[in-house]
């Protein structure tokens, strides 16, 4: 029996949430022309990395211990639960600090600095953009309803430029990131039966991140923070050190409109 296009399209995605491994591939395959685009939030398109290391770093330091980007690496793009327990065991604080108290003692400082999130160089840009030219977006972020109002409540306009969001808190969402679930959560709201996983190129700066969206069958342009160790970087399809180095060319996207001097 023949299956149709969409029929397809959630074989695989059922495939990659099973087994995750067999989705990913070699980084110096050959780039496939992108239909549809999906980014990570926090730093990538929106500065507000900084505020969760400034936070952990004051709660660590009332027990003599510092926090590093090693263990942050491990912490970046998964749920909330998720990395305040890893926060918590990797540190051998977990005997007085508990996961979720943790996340209460963090949720009260971060709520005031949230509103005040820039956005990352290159990111309105390349939005914009894409969206003149129809490319189809969307944003994929495991960032809970709550913060994401806090975070974006000065960008209102651009972020409406998303066909949709899927943020951390979806009931759709079983599990974090490396996970498959979100980018394919995200994949299938586009609502476009033509869609295949491959020709959907995924933005990230987190390990954890990459790790899903290729999982997902997806093409993966990482933009990480320099300070991250770049044994992280090896299965991303390309590797930037801004979203203002990105060439939509390179893709088969269309390209920038050229500046006239």
């Amino acid at each position: 029996m023949r299956r149709t296009r969409r029929e397809s399209h959630l074989v695989l995605a059922l495939v990659a949430m099973a087994n995750p491994s067999t989705t990913c591939h070699s980084p110096s395959a050959p780039k496939p022309s992108i239909t549809h685009v999906i980014f990570d939030m926090d730093g990538l398109l929106l500065d507000t990395e900084k505020f969760y290391t400034e936070v952990q770093e004051i709660i660590l330091s009332r027990f003599n211990k510092t926090f590093d980007w090693s263990l942050k690496a491990k912490m970046m793009g998964k749920k909330s639960i998720e990395a305040a327990r890893v926060f918590v065991e990797e540190t051998g604080i977990s005997d007085s600090l508990t996961a979720e108290d943790f996340l209460v003692e963090r949720e009260a400082m971060l709520q005031h600095v949230f509103p005040t999130s820039e956005l990352m160089p290159g990111a309105s840009h390349l939005i914009l953009h894409l969206h003149k030219n129809g490319i189809p977006m969307s944003i994929a972020t495991g960032t809970h309803k709550r913060h994401f109002q806090l975070k974006t409540q000065q960008h209102g306009e651009l972020f409406s430029l998303m066909h949709h969001i899927v943020l951390g808190d979806d009931p759709e969402v079983k599990q974090g990131k490396p996970s498959p679930d979100i980018f394919l959560t995200a994949a299938k709201r586009f609502e476009d039966a033509w869609l295949e996983l491959h020709n959907v190129l995924v933005f990230e700066d987190a390990p954890s991140g990459v790790a899903a969206a290729k999982n997902a069958g997806m093409s993966v342009v990482m933009v990480p923070d320099p300070r991250l160790d770049s044994s992280h970087h090896r299965i991303a399809d390309q590797v930037l050190s801004s979203l203002l180095d990105f060439n939509p060319t390179d893709w088969g996207l269309p390209p920038f409109d050229e500046v006239s001097a």
